[in-house]
């Protein structure tokens, strides 16, 4: 397999970005996009000898500064004081695979030849990407409009020799890394600064993360739901297909699917049910995955055209000679598909922790908390416990980030997005429903301990077979904490299709 990704008007795809972020992939620009880049930094160098026209950010001052003339002489300063005076985020380090998703982005929306940047900046963050040295950004001090400002300025102090970097897994002072492969810094010319610190590429990082984990916490949450059902003796009517086709959302259609793929064969789902109706943690699996299937579809869609475009500002337009300033540094779009991703995702972890709670419960057969000796041990009484903490955690982090907006820069930038807290906070919520999941799982498994010698299907249980050589069917108390982690580690490892 080619392990090269050429950085071209070709669309990126999420299959690409996730080819991008394994090992020994390289980046390398295309010739198509070589050439519009060239062509619109030589539009802009004889546009800015030639003319003594205002152009934002590029011969005057920023924001509110932004009717402040700043000579030819002083154009290389006024760049390397942008990337300065912005580096002044705080908080956690960005997670390393978002700043390896940052520098992929970043080169993707520049080199499309709209920003006036140099080959060299160009090759300067593909070699960062290919050398995998990854600049430290602070995930808090993005307003998401004007672009995640902060977090960009430390992505791009590197570039210039300054701030911190990771390579070779140790945090290194920038310059003696650059020194240390021979390279120089590089002097930032007229736009160069503005076309770094102008962009999506900190939210837009974030999203990509959450979608790539979203798809497979999606297919996750399938499989615990349809392990739970057996465990818990449900009808398998729920997920007939003449059900979903008279309904038809796409993602209900889907997961009502999957459900029966993974349960073909199960001899607990064909057997003789006692109760007519199962509670809707089960019986509406269809339903509530469904509608989350079809949020991050949706999300994809919106990520994948921001990915794709063209998000400094200015712009500039050689055809048809015009440098263009508005505002497609403003994330909106991608703060809007944040809070609805969260959300979506934060209802998988919902119902499933009542697909625990129910298993925990006493009914259907199955002993209260799963333990044959209930009183002397507690069995998985506390496994919920956390995953409903866990759960509510997720519904205060799903308080919508979009509908926020604070005045800044003296009232020119007076209506903001807040992208950059939507990214984070649905990070955590994707994190915090893997965790749900394997409660979820652990649980299952455990209540299928209690209906041997009945089988379910002979997937779920070549699955079941593997995990109890890592986790151990519960007999009495143990500390769960290892139990847990391990089984994240688990689902992480194993195939989770149908």
């Amino acid at each position: 397999m080619d392990k090269t990704y050429y950085i071209s008007a070709e669309t990126l795809t999420l299959e690409r970005i996730a080819q991008a972020l394994k090992g020994g992939r390289q980046l390398t620009l295309s010739d198509e996009s070589r050439r519009r880049i060239q062509s619109c930094r030589d539009y802009l160098t004889d546009k800015l000898k030639h003319s003594d026209e205002l152009f934002y950010g590029i011969n005057t001052g920023f924001g509110a500064l932004c009717n402040i003339m700043i000579s030819k002489e002083e154009t290389e300063a006024l760049q390397y004081n942008l990337v300065r005076s912005h580096a002044c985020g705080m908080g956690e380090e960005a997670p390393l695979p978002i700043v390896r998703l940052m520098l992929l982005l970043k080169a993707q929306s520049l080199s499309h030849g709209y920003s006036g940047v140099r080959l060299e900046l160009m090759d300067r963050l593909v070699e960062f990407f290919n050398r995998d040295i990854l600049p430290v950004v602070y995930e808090q001090g993005s307003l998401g409009a004007s672009g995640d400002l902060a977090p960009l300025a430390h992505f791009s102090l590197p570039l210039i020799g300054l701030g911190e970097v990771y390579y070779k897994s140790k945090k290194r002072q920038a310059a003696e890394v650059l020194a240390s492969l021979g390279l120089e810094p590089l002097r930032l010319q007229a736009k160069e600064g503005l076309a770094l610190l102008n962009g999506t590429q900190f939210s837009g990082a974030y999203t990509a993360w959450c979608l790539l984990e979203a798809r497979r916490l999606f297919d996750l949450a399938n499989l615990c739901a349809a392990v739970s059902v057996d465990a818990f003796d449900c009808r398998p009517s729920p997920f007939d297909e003449r059900l979903h086709a008279i309904r038809a959302h796409e993602g209900q259609v889907k997961v009502a699917a999957d459900i029966r793929r993974w349960l073909d064969g199960s001899g607990l789902a064909v057997r003789d049910k006692y109760y007519v109706q199962d509670p809707y943690a089960f019986r509406c699996v269809p339903q509530v995955h469904g509608a989350s299937w079809d949020a991050i579809r949706h999300t994809e869609r919106v990520f994948l055209t921001e990915a794709n475009g063209v998000t400094d500002n200015p712009n500039i337009f050689p055809d048809s000679d015009a440098i263009l300033s508005g505002g497609n540094f403003h994330a909106q779009p991608l703060a809007l598909v944040l809070d609805y991703l969260a959300i979506a995702l934060a209802e998988l972890g919902s119902i499933s922790e009542r697909r625990t709670y129910q298993l925990l419960s006493g009914a259907r057969g199955l002993p209260s908390f799963l333990t044959a000796h209930a009183g002397l041990n507690s069995g998985l009484m506390i496994p919920q416990y956390t995953a409903a903490s866990i759960v509510s955690q997720n519904k205060q982090l799903c308080t919508p980030a979009s509908v926020d907006s604070i005045v800044s820069s003296n009232g020119q930038e007076d209506h903001v997005s807040m992208a950059a807290n939507a990214a984070t906070k649905c990070y955590r919520v994707v994190q915090n429903l893997e965790r749900i999941l394997a409660i979820e799982w652990m649980t299952a498994a455990q209540a299928m301990e209690f209906r041997r010698p009945s089988q379910s299907s002979p997937a779920i249980e070549r699955l079941l077979e593997h995990y109890r050589e890592v986790v151990p069917v519960l007999e009495k108390d143990r500390v769960l904490h290892g139990d847990i982690v391990k089984t994240v580690d688990f689902l992480r490892k194993n195939l989770l299709k149908p």
